[in-house]
């Protein structure tokens, strides 16, 4: 890449950002978020939940740590495009293996940078989340905008099934105490060590797998992954989790897993106008009273209004920022789920009780 090549990031409602590029040469498209983490984006731009969106980083220097190679969430970078307001093509860190640059040219992930991120964050925050094109190579306005007319909308689109596994594969430790059959909708890597790390023998389905197939396995519990996209157009897992949650075995939901558990119980989703994103997001756990600073990014909920009109689905955890459902449970089975991530990584790590919750309840459950 030239240094100093110029690109433009085009706003679906026609404001016009000018920088430099970064990344590969090129052309990219999808819904612009923003994520108020400081740390951890190796591990946030390879988190599969990402597909289909251009992705802000508040925080001002982003590449300056490099990248390492255990620091991933899937085996390459999801986010469609990177926009950032100072990015170092070099790195301080002696345990990086390379720099961003170099990872995102082998991705070939398009970036823009020397933009003021602070007031297109206020920009989105005041107008909703909508779509957005960086380009390095088109500096047409014009010709963008007609680009960027072709992108689709986020609400109604099904994204998970170009991240989940296309074949079942295992994970598990050496002697293991539990068995978890893991649906694919875009699972981050650090969830299925949560579950090894606890003794779990984690078997990975595709998303279209059958309720016969994750039954093969003789789980002693079934684990919902996070993902992407829209989870009201996912009616044939929405269908699946409907079967599995009637089983009576435990059952642990995250983010897209958590709403399609929703959508299976007769709740519904609901569009936000600008998601959750970033390592900082106040929860309080209704049940004990604690609060939890967590690790989100979602931009979908579960509406308030159909969970108030039925007695089957409790809320377990509230947002504290916007008062958003967080967490629910059944109340007749060991079903929980919850809109955050506590695999977190690099952190924080105040939700991982809820991976030895769902431990307690397969021991329940088996004695």
């Amino acid at each position: 890449m030239q240094q100093n090549q110029p690109a433009i990031l085009l706003l679906e409602d026609g404001t016009v950002f000018e920088g430099i590029a970064i990344g590969k040469i090129g052309t990219t498209g999808g819904e612009i978020a923003f994520n108020t983490g400081m740390t951890g984006y190796q591990e946030v731009f390879t988190d599969p939940s990402y597909v289909g969106q251009l992705l802000i980083m508040t925080t001002a220097h982003i590449g300056n740590y490099g990248v390492h190679a255990e620091e991933i969430e899937s085996d390459s970078i999801k986010i469609a495009g990177l926009v950032t307001k100072k990015f170092s093509n070099g790195f301080s860190r002696t345990s990086a293996s390379e720099a961003l640059q170099d990872l995102m040219e082998r991705n070939g992930t398009v970036g823009i940078s020397d933009i003021d991120t602070r007031s297109l964050v206020r920009h989105i925050r005041h107008k909703g989340a909508m779509n957005a094109i960086i380009s390095s190579e088109i500096l047409d306005v014009q010709a963008l905008k007609e680009k960027l007319n072709e992108i689709p909308s986020m609400e109604g689109l099904e994204l998970s099934s170009r991240v989940s596994t296309s074949t079942a594969f295992e994970v598990k430790p050496e002697n293991p105490t539990h068995r978890v059959s893991l649906i694919d909708f875009g699972v981050k890597k650090n969830i299925i060590r949560c579950l090894v790390e606890r003794g779990c023998h984690v078997k990975v389905f595709p998303m279209h797998s059958s309720k016969a197939e994750l039954d093969a396995f003789q789980p002693d519990g079934y684990m919902l992954s996070n993902g992407p996209g829209d989870p009201s157009v996912m009616t044939s897992s929405i269908q699946l989790v409907k079967e599995i949650a009637a089983s009576g075995k435990p059952v642990f939901g995250i983010c897209l897993g958590h709403q399609i558990l929703g959508l299976s119980q007769g709740l519904q989703t609901e569009k936000m106008f600008n998601g959750h994103r970033g390592i900082n997001h106040p929860i309080k756990n209704l049940k004990t009273g604690k609060g939890e600073i967590t690790s989100q990014n979602h931009g979908f909920v579960i509406s308030k209004e159909s969970i108030e009109a039925q007695d089957k689905v409790k809320v377990t955890h509230l947002h504290l920022n916007d008062d958003t459902i967080a967490g629910i449970e059944l109340t007749d089975k060991p079903v929980f789920s919850v809109q955050y991530h506590p695999e977190a990584s690099a952190g924080p790590h105040d939700s991982r009780y809820l991976f030895d919750q769902f431990i307690d309840h397969m021991n329940s459950y088996k004695s």
